[in-house]
């Protein structure tokens, strides 16, 4: 092997089956090729061939290309929603927004407001959007609040199915709902009936995270005692919110020490706040009160740094895959189902017509059993789609 600075040169002899055979039959001679390949050197020490790059081109790509993210934040009025989204992402997104008076709320209707906004820090661009229920849970009358909410994520899935059908996929763009942070009022000593009505109808759907919005008027026994109740309402009305992925055996220590506080916290007492104080001669986001300054960045005083942390630095992209791989699955499965569905009824019925025009056709066994069965499905295909649509569902329904 002939060796140089940059590369290695490498000699490989190649024999093919016929002039092995012919060398040892006819002692003829044997046909060698030789190929030479050019393998670079990683710093002078050792061969590769090069394909450890390919973490780094996927980077490349990805950051050209850019990241997509969105947020549906749910919760009735008053409890902080715009003011946490604004810390979150140091923004301000609800600069025009009105206050409806007393006597729009009596009659109001859940709506649904779509706010997008680019975000790019040290060269990385995020596309984020933020969805609004501006009007959930204010009505006399809440028992369909949830509505609006889950014809919205249907709606983005379907969207999405139908992109993902068509011809062009090129440029296609990813508006389905990734995460829910779902606000709970912190005068609730539970969770209420609203509130499990939503996370019920939700929770397959979408990723969920509870938060306890306004945590500042709880004291810390207080606020540990709601987490409590929340969490065995959760578990006693079967309602799955978004579960933290297990860390990885070669993660330091640092880190499994900070997923064990991510996990800990949950659900999430926060305390925002678009005001920025000058407390020890450090400027910081707070609130005034007349005994103190709260900080909402300080962990003693709200979860608020652990939720940024999850959010958006270390599990924004398992929030995308759980909405990949589990619940757009599962809706597609559905549709799926219901298109086969479709499909095997019209055949029957264009089968039983075909049959019916002509009166020479001869009936076998199998025919009047296929028959039998296409009826069947014309009549009653509910009953088979709901039980094709949840074993598919059981079999994708899991978190990690």
């Amino acid at each position: 092997m002939e060796k140089s600075d940059s590369y290695a040169i490498l000699d490989i002899n190649i024999c093919d089956k016929d002039s092995a055979q012919a060398d040892n039959n006819h002692n003829k001679k044997k046909t060698s090729l030789t190929t030479v390949i050019k393998i670079q050197r990683e710093r002078g020490e050792r061969d590769y061939i090069g394909f450890a790059t390919l973490p780094e081109q996927v980077h490349r790509k990805s950051v050209k290309r850019g990241f997509d993210f969105t947020l549906m934040v749910v919760g009735e009025s008053g409890l902080g929603k715009s003011t946490l989204i604004n810390s979150l992402f140091l923004g301000d997104l609800y600069k025009n927004r009105k206050i409806s008076d007393v006597q729009d709320r009596i009659e109001k209707t859940t709506t649904i407001e779509k706010k997008t906004m680019e975000i790019e820090e040290r060269g990385v661009k995020l596309r984020l959007t933020i969805v609004d229920t501006p009007g959930f849970g204010d009505a006399i009358n809440c028992e369909d609040s949830w509505r609006v909410c889950s014809a919205y994520v249907d709606e983005q899935f379907r969207q999405y199915f139908t992109d993902e059908s068509g011809l062009n996929r090129r440029h296609m763009q990813d508006n389905r709902v990734h995460c829910c942070l779902y606000f709970v009022p912190p005068w609730a000593h539970s969770l209420r009936q609203v509130d499990l009505e939503m996370m019920r109808r939700l929770h397959r759907k979408v990723n969920i995270v509870v938060v306890i919005a306004k945590a500042d008027s709880l004291t810390a026994a207080e606020v540990k005692r709601l987490k409590t109740r929340i969490l065995n309402d959760l578990e006693e009305h079967q309602i799955q919110v978004y579960q933290f992925p297990e860390c990885d055996s070669d993660e330091d220590e640092e880190f499994k020490q900070q997923d064990r506080e991510l996990k800990a916290a949950a659900p999430f007492a926060v305390v925002s706040s678009d005001t920025v104080l000058e407390v020890g001669g450090k400027r910081v986001r707070g609130r005034q009160y007349p005994w103190g300054i709260v900080d909402v960045e300080n962990p003693r005083h709200s979860d608020f740094t652990k939720l940024r942390t999850m959010l958006i630095s270390t599990h924004m992209q398992d929030l995308k895959d759980v909405t990949q791989d589990v619940h757009y699955e599962n809706f597609r499965a559905q549709c799926i189902s219901q298109i086969s569905q479709h499909a095997m009824r019209e055949r029957g019925k264009l089968k039983r017509d075909s049959m019916g025009n002509n009166t020479d056709v001869v009936f076998t066994d199998t025919d009047r059993l296929l028959l039998q069965k296409d009826e069947e499905d014309y009549l009653g295909p509910h009953t088979t789609y709901a039980g094709h649509v949840n074993s598919n569902a059981r079999k994708t329904q899991s978190f990690r």
